[in-house]
């Protein structure tokens, strides 16, 4: 039964010090989710730091500069399965400096929960976050105001942070919201529904988690296939074979299906799709497979076949939504390596449109300059044509990444508009 569960993956965020670590410990200790080694280990860990209890928090903080500092630094995956689902938890850091993690942690999540400290309410971080969420297009945001316990567990305090978090998130794209009133040091409202809340009727975070709806993010419609690279076996019976290999970012391809190459524009058929297992009369997304066409037609890494009647967008200017990463600011008209499917190309940000103010998500159009943790709307200019679509519409083809060659590092995560 629980090979078959669905599988939900949410993602954790919120300001530095709101409980995220504990929290999540706390779930995985109280659905009995912890093997007794682990157990073991860090009940002596936290014997050593002179807890009196178990320090939750530390089931989640692995890395020896995080226990030290007690905060999260890296995202911090944890996997735990209940009777009713399957789970896939991304911790991500509080501190700004780490934003960029959590737009890692996030940008596969089909829940984001965002921990407010009831005594602080919503702070900046607890904006971008949220904003960050609508940006990525998770549909489900559970707001868990934490820490409850030291605000005597005041009905008032908590309908204070609603209050304020709904006055912010009037302007974002979300579809679902939901607050639960929570202690995660003392398990209220988290896995068991709390006796010191009776005031609030809903139910606790496990069960809201266990019965959400999970709607698929794969675009089931738009045939979409980035082509990975050409296979050309040179062994009995393939001499002659020429497959194009990748995996199916989205629709449905069938042998006989009418296909266009981009951005070359060319036509053909398809005729068969191979696996590793053999032939298959269709492949779906994420299939990885090989397809071969009728007709010879120079195809490389970096080159979409789609169906002939669904087109993408092929352009060389294009929009995007733009999460600034990078330490150092944006050069000016500098050239970084763009990565989009399968596709690496160079480019630059042409043009710096608007900047979003994260406490009152209003755009600036007057300062250009790109700093850590800026998320602004851009057109970047490539060196090729691209084949996109919004990532409203597809999130495989609708996303980018941006590398400075100089050092390899990601300075940047972009969404299509």
């Amino acid at each position: 039964m629980i090979d078959n569960n669905q599988l939900l993956r949410f993602t954790t965020a919120g300001s530095v010090d709101d409980g995220k670590s504990t929290l999540i410990g706390r779930l995985l200790y109280d659905s009995k989710s912890i093997f007794e080694d682990q157990l073991e280990s860090i009940e002596n860990t936290s014997k050593q730091k002179g807890h009196e209890g178990v320090d939750l928090a530390l089931f989640t903080d692995g890395l020896r500069d995080e226990r030290e500092q007690g905060i999260t630094i890296d995202v911090a995956y944890r996997y735990f399965t209940t009777p009713k689902r399957k789970f896939i938890i991304a911790d991500t850091p509080g501190h700004i400096q780490y934003t960029r993690n959590m737009v890692t942690g996030a940008s596969t999540a089909n829940a984001a929960i965002i921990l407010v400290d009831a005594r602080h309410g919503v702070i900046e971080q607890t904006r971008r976050h949220a904003f960050i969420a609508s940006l990525l297009q998770i549909p489900h945001i559970i707001v868990c105001i934490n820490k409850m316990d030291l605000v005597d567990f005041s009905e008032e305090a908590y309908q204070n942070v609603i209050s304020q978090f709904e006055d912010f998130s009037a302007k974002l794209l979300v579809k679902d919201v939901r607050f639960i009133p929570i202690s995660a040091l003392l398990g209220d409202n988290v896995v068991n529904r709390s006796e010191n809340m009776a005031w609030y009727q809903g139910a606790p975070l496990l069960h809201t988690l266990e019965t959400m709806h999970i709607s698929s993010d794969l675009n089931k419609v738009d045939a979409r296939f980035p082509v990975q690279t050409v296979l050309r076996p040179q062994r009995e019976g393939y001499i002659d074979y020429r497959g194009y290999a990748g995996r199916v970012a989205s629709g449905v391809f069938r042998a006989g299906d009418e296909i266009t190459v981009l951005p070359s524009g060319f036509t053909s058929k398809i005729a068969f799709i191979d696996t590793y297992g053999g032939k298959v009369e269709e492949a779906f997304a994420p299939m990885s497979v090989s397809i071969t066409l009728e007709d010879d037609i120079d195809i490389s890494r970096g080159d979409m076949l789609v169906r002939s009647n669904n087109k993408t967008e092929v352009s060389q200017d294009v929009e995007v939504m733009l999460c600034w990463l990078n330490n150092q600011p944006a050069k000016d008209r500098a050239k970084y390596t763009i990565r989009h499917t399968s596709n690496d190309q160079k480019a630059m940000i042409k043009e710096v449109i608007y900047k979003i103010d994260i406490n009152t998500l209003e755009r600036n159009k007057d300062d250009k300059q790109l700093a850590m943790n800026d998320i602004c709307k851009v057109k970047l200019r490539t060196t090729k044509p691209l084949c996109v679509d919004s990532y409203r519409d597809n999130r495989v083809t609708g996303s980018l990444i941006l590398v400075d060659d100089a050092t390899n590092e990601t300075v940047a995560a972009g969404m299509i508009v």
